[in-house]
């Protein structure tokens, strides 16, 4: 049952990582630090910040439109 368990914590560890990736990807593209994607991590703080962050300045497409 140990090894089992060590697997599921390994395949969690890599979905996770595979999950960040992108969102960080995203993030820095609109401007912002890749740091935000800390806020996924915390369950309440994540679904406020997708609101924050859709409504906030973008500093990349401002630039482009100046």
């Amino acid at each position: 049952m140990g090894a089992m368990n060590i697997w599921a914590w390994l395949i969690g560890i890599v979905f996770t990582l595979a999950m960040l990736y992108p969102y960080v990807r995203i993030i820095r593209r609109t401007g912002h630090s890749g740091w935000w994607f800390l806020t996924m991590l915390v369950p309440v703080v994540n679904l406020i910040m997708i609101w924050v962050f859709a409504f906030a300045k973008w500093p990349a497409v401002d630039r482009v439109k100046q």
